[in-house]
């Protein structure tokens, strides 16, 4: 259910194979996509932005503003069909290609002195400009956090990144860089303070959606500071930052709004990516891909990757409607230091496939059903059989294929878990080691 500038295929589409944890549902048998539940990129790609009216506007003040140049009215790249209308679908989030700033900073105001006098409009108190902002607010978090945030500039789009380590580091998504990395294309870093700065790719892992690049010739950058996704609490206050639609520096704020979501986002069997997300209503759009989401004191939490939005009629992919998602910021690191260390990253495995849905047994209210099971695997030696059902992984309750794809990911390689199995009408609890697997990339 997702959707990128480009637009969900047109097309019928095929019929899937049965899923796996370490492939995606198409790849793995679940139900047939429609339209409206694939899940493409969204704002990335040098795709047109979405069609706005352009007619008058008004600022705060009732004054009306005339937009100095419109929109690039663009055609989507060919193959690429039109939204189901009233679709909700999963959006990535890197940034619309060339010039958005041109674009959406080219106003000007039409000032009517005879109705208006500058003179009388409200002045700032600039007494307290160079006060420091009080602790715990958005307005602390954004000092401290921006320095650490960079834009990501390729031929095709921009996206958001963290940076990691003083010579340069920096963590992205992997669609934000997956076409340079395909293609070889330039990748240009730009600071807080408007530097720019080549990168090259150190590492990709589509499974994650995860990048580390590294700037080329800067040192003294300012690391982020890490926190722990672990802990997160629902309704606890957040900061997104980013560039949406290639507007840098740009901070929003909201909360957790849902921890452990199960997200698929991509748009064809070979780029799918199910993640066990964080959920917030912080506004995040099309560029924000890469960038952090930060707690009140200022710690990552989460890389900002995806949206779910609404699309109405031929339109394309629409802005935040406050259903963002991020990738914990403990499963996004251990990838981020694999990629760093090899240039590629493994992922824990069961070692099953898993049937479509309509196969779960009768007596199981949910679950996934498990397919075939794979030799020498983590799923025989526990014992876990063709037409089983998981129910619950670690006590987490497993609704689904997409659910235990996205708890078994959700764990480091060769760690120990506790799965529940439906099977006959009864249910059994069994241990087992989970195993470890270069999914994609490298």
């Amino acid at each position: 259910m997702t959707d990128n500038t480009s637009g969900a295929s047109g097309g019928q589409p095929e019929r899937p194979q049965q899923p796996t944890e370490g492939t995606t549902p198409q790849q793995q048998g679940a139900p047939e996509a429609t339209a409206a539940q694939q899940q493409p990129h969204a704002g990335y790609g040098g795709q047109p932005y979405p069609q706005q009216d352009n007619g008058p506007l008004t600022n705060p003040l009732g004054i009306p503003v005339q937009h100095q140049q419109p929109y690039p009215q663009q055609k989507p790249k060919s193959g690429r069909g039109k939204l189901v209308a009233g679709a909700l679908i999963f959006a990535l989030l890197g940034g619309a290609a060339g010039g958005v700033g041109g674009g959406l900073l080219g106003y000007n105001l039409a000032l009517d002195n005879s109705s208006y006098n500058a003179l009388d409009a409200p002045r700032p108190d600039a007494s307290n400009v160079n006060s420091p902002a009080p602790a715990g607010s958005v307005e602390a978090v954004a000092q401290k956090v921006l320095p650490s945030v960079v834009q990501l500039q390729t031929q095709s789009g921009s996206g958001s990144g963290v940076v990691l380590s003083s010579d340069g580091m920096i963590l992205t998504n992997n669609h934000v860089v997956e076409e340079a990395a395909a293609g070889g294309g330039q990748i240009r870093i730009q600071f807080k303070d408007g530097r720019t700065a080549p990168a090259k790719i150190i590492g990709v892992d589509p499974t994650s959606d995860l990048a580390v690049v590294k700037a080329e010739g800067v040192s003294g950058l300012t690391p982020v500071e890490l926190g722990r996704s672990g802990n997160l609490r629902v309704g606890q206050q957040v900061v997104a930052i980013g560039a949406p639609f290639g507007l840098s520096n740009t901070v929003t704020s909201g909360i957790v709004s849902a921890l452990q979501r199960p997200v698929r986002t991509g748009n064809e069997a070979g780029d799918s990516t199910v993640m066990d997300a964080v959920q917030t209503d912080a506004a995040i759009n099309p560029g924000n891909s890469g960038g952090p989401l930060v707690d009140m004191s200022g710690k990552v939490i989460g890389i900002n990757t995806a949206i779910k939005t609404a699309s109405g009629g031929q339109q394309q992919s629409g802005g935040s409607i406050g259903l963002g998602f991020a990738i914990p910021i403990d499963q996004a690191m251990r990838i981020a230091n694999e990629l760093r260390t090899n240039g590629k990253a493994t992922h824990a495995v069961l070692g099953v496939t898993l049937a479509p849905q309509q196969q779960r047994s009768a007596t199981a209210a949910n679950g996934a059903a498990v397919g075939t099971v794979e030799p020498n695997s983590a799923a025989e030696a526990a014992g876990i059989k063709q037409g089983d059902v998981i129910t619950k992984l670690d006590g987490r309750r497993i609704n689904d294929t997409d659910s235990l794809i996205a708890a078994v990911r959700s764990h480091d390689p060769n760690s120990k878990v506790k799965v529940t199995v439906a099977s006959g009408g009864t249910e059994r609890e069994v241990e087992l080691t989970l195993g470890s697997r270069v999914l994609s990339g490298g």
